[in-house]
């Protein structure tokens, strides 16, 4: 099966475009995968270029931008920075998780119990999720270092029996004794 030629575009070769920033960028497909080829300052650079990937991976010379290139070595001459194929992976399309219903008479427990035997890469991705998110945030926590949060012990209602019952006669500091009948006395002035 021969590949498909991929058509010019507005930059007139195969496999060259523009990028946004002006230069040159090429791409290369061959038996299903792409290839990034690089970027480049000119137009001509760009096509050399994608003739040395055309060339490497042995293609008919039809696919070339420059039919009247001879040799691989002689179309690497003319891009004197050289080429990087580098592949590029395409995302993967996220799927949908699965229509699920139900039963009538099922309790949500045993709904999520089914879901979870009938869909286990669905319950392995939502705990990688969370262990991810925990190793995150406890990585935050040591990068912070102390908290400065002093714990409180919880107390029980035992504890606070003594203080509950307060008596409320005066206090046994005899200064204090005196600041309030002196404060006393001042309201009974008025």
């Amino acid at each position: 099966m021969v590949p498909k030629k991929t058509p010019k575009g507005k930059s007139g070769f195969f496999g060259v475009r523009q990028k946004i920033f002006g230069n040159w960028g090429v791409e290369f497909s061959d038996a299903g995968r792409r290839w990034w080829i690089g970027t480049y300052p000119s137009a001509h650079e760009a096509a050399h270029a994608y003739a040395v990937a055309v060339l490497r991976a042995e293609r008919p010379r039809e696919h070339l931008n420059f039919p009247e290139i001879e040799s691989q070595a002689e179309a690497e001459m003319l891009v004197p920075q050289g080429i990087k194929m580098k592949e590029i992976t395409t995302k993967k399309k996220m799927t949908k998780k699965p229509l699920f219903v139900v039963n009538a008479g099922e309790t949500d427990e045993e709904a999520m119990a089914r879901f979870a035997r009938e869909h286990l890469e669905y319950v392995q991705a939502e705990l990688e999720y969370y262990w991810k998110c925990e190793a995150e945030q406890k990585k935050k926590e040591d990068e912070a270092g102390p908290s400065t949060v002093i714990p409180v012990e919880y107390s029980s209602e035992e504890d606070w029996a003594d203080f509950s019952e307060e008596e409320e006669e005066g206090c046994d500091d005899p200064e204090k004794e005196e600041f309030w009948a002196q404060f006393r006395s001042s309201d009974n002035e008025e």
